[in-house]
């Protein structure tokens, strides 16, 4: 078996690339080429966390396995690690054969970035120049990596409730992007930024919205990709009833998207609002965004097809390269 690290999926598969191959993936799911089952969750109340467990089959990228991911907020203040832990199990398509194991905790900041970066790319305005990110945790420096592959950001502006992690967050970009030119800039308030920004990436287990609507600026593009359980909420009801709503998929986002459930549930919107998933776009069957003045809003849970496309990818880049460790398990 094959054990690629997070230095080794980083070196395989660089952001831009992550991002097609994500396109890919949500194509062939809306099409319905890739299975991707919901995700079983398991709480553990005692420590706060959830442990999720996903499988995907791609069989256009021969993606097959299974992510294990724990998301464990309170790791940061009680143990001095990290809040997400996750590993990635592919299967040969062929024989059935576990044949890697790759360091998941990384490829899902990778994936969850891309899938942001595809979203960005399909519906924010071209002319975006400002980038938000609430949230400065593990996600958050690959959610501007991803919109900086897609447009030519200037500023970007970071918020979180934690002073260490904002503060922190410029060096842990450039780590990515070593040639990295836009300007980051810490923020304590996001009433001095929020109403003049072109694109907003939120990344965190908020479960009340992060801020009032009154602030969100006509023309802007949303990334919520943190928000990943009924309870949980980042985006405010009256901003959702003003977007053209995307998602990465329907079932997934209706069974678990708290910034779609919470709205549906008070008669804020409807089901119909939910207008198409980001795999129909990248089909060219549904439109993406259709007037500079549209509000647009990915919103996102995470699916498995993201894990196994990208996994899928390193494993065969690193077997033609000699990458990565191999162990006998028998």
């Amino acid at each position: 078996m094959l054990v690629l690290t997070r230095r080794d999926v980083y070196e395989l598969v660089p952001m831009s690339d992550a991002i097609e191959l994500v396109k890919r993936a949500f194509r062939d799911l809306s099409g319905g080429m890739a299975h991707a089952p919901l995700r079983t969750p398991i709480e553990i109340p005692d420590a706060h966390g959830t442990t999720l467990f996903m499988p995907a089959f791609v069989p256009s990228l021969q993606g097959l396995g299974l992510k294990v991911v724990s998301v464990f907020p309170d790791n940061p203040a009680r143990y001095g690690k990290p809040t997400i832990h996750a590993a990635v199990l592919t299967v040969s398509p062929e024989t059935g054969e576990p044949n890697a194991l790759l360091d998941g905790t990384y490829l899902t900041a990778l994936r969850t970035g891309a899938a942001s970066g595809a979203a960005t790319d399909l519906l924010a305005r071209p002319d975006a120049r400002t980038l938000l990110v609430i949230g400065a945790g593990a996600q958050g420096p690959t959610q501007a990596w991803a919109v900086l592959c897609v447009r030519p950001i200037e500023t970007i502006y970071v918020f979180d409730r934690n002073s260490q992690a904002s503060e922190s967050f410029a060096d842990r970009l450039r780590e990515l992007v070593p040639d990295l030119r836009a300007r980051v800039e810490v923020v304590e308030h996001l009433e001095a930024v929020l109403p003049y920004v072109d694109v907003i990436c939120t990344a965190t287990t908020a479960r009340s919205p992060l801020f009032p609507d009154s602030l969100v600026p006509d023309g802007v593009h949303i990334n919520a990709i943190g928000a990943f359980t009924p309870e949980m909420q980042e985006i405010p009801p009256e901003t959702v009833a003003r977007a053209y709503v995307v998602v990465d998929s329907v079932p997934a986002a209706l069974a678990e998207a708290g910034d779609l459930i919470k709205p549906l549930q008070t008669g804020v919107i409807r089901e119909e609002h939910i207008r198409t998933e980001l795999g129909e776009i990248v089909a060219g069957t549904k439109p993406g965004r259709t007037s500079p003045q549209q509000i647009t809003l990915f919103k996102s849970v995470g699916n498995a097809v993201q894990d196994l496309a990208v996994a899928a990818e390193a494993v065969r880049r690193a077997l033609a390269i000699g990458r990565g460790q191999q162990v006998t398990l028998l």
